[in-house]
């Protein structure tokens, strides 16, 4: 087996799944996929947001198991330093992990309403209120972040928080919601992103299906 490999589960529909992929791959640390069946409970129970797992993402790195990804992201900034994966000046990076957390701890309406499904589109889909205000935040960190820091990524450069923020950009895409001049910039730069598109790629060409993912509500 590989010195380091990452578990993941369906990268159709597992948000977290691609969080963790991304950060591992903006680290440039070579790393095996592992992936979970779509009928593994654990993985399946991430995906449609019943309880957090340690199973997926998954970091194992010369033996150290580093799950949830956060954790991720600040163990590979710490093994990978050269590849920036948190902005260099102090005041930036609290205001790059600032963002990450209130990613990571927050939005429940918005995954609720909008679960991810990158092989899905749903046009003049209805975002009830509450999604509405986790869209709105969304939107208003994207805009300061670009107009603070000068785009095209949320901190100039790529890091961690675009990571983040990705499978957000893809619910948006995935239910037509209307975007801003500056998010929507913001949103092609994100989906032009090569390891973005390589995921993209791999989940389209996946044949697994949930079916409760597929409701249209």
């Amino acid at each position: 087996m590989a010195a380091t490999t990452l578990t993941i589960s369906s990268k159709n529909y597992s948000s977290w799944s691609l969080r963790g992929w991304l950060m591992t791959k903006l680290s440039g640390i070579a790393f095996e996929e592992i992936v979970t069946g779509p009928d593994d409970a654990s993985a399946r129970a991430e995906i449609m947001l019943l309880s957090p797992s340690v199973l997926v993402p998954c970091l194992t790195y010369k033996g150290a198991r580093v799950w949830d990804s956060l954790a991720i992201g600040e163990f590979l900034n710490e093994i990978a330093p050269k590849a920036g994966l948190l902005p260099a000046d102090r005041m930036t990076r609290a205001h790059c992990r600032s963002i990450c957390g209130e990613m990571h701890s927050g939005f429940t309406s918005l995954r609720a309403a909008l679960p991810m499904n990158l092989k899905g589109h749903f046009p003049n889909f209805k975002v009830w209120s509450k999604a509405e205000a986790d869209i709105a935040r969304i939107t208003e960190i994207w805009r300061e972040c670009v107009g603070t820091y000068g785009g095209p990524y949320l901190f100039g450069k790529i890091s961690i928080a675009d990571a983040m923020y990705a499978p957000v950009v893809t619910r948006l895409l995935t239910y037509d919601v209307p975007l801003d001049t500056v998010c929507k910039a913001y949103c092609e730069t994100i989906m032009a992103w090569p390891a973005m598109q390589e995921w993209i790629a791999d989940a389209k060409d996946g044949v697994e299906e949930i079916e409760e993912m597929e409701v249209e509500f």
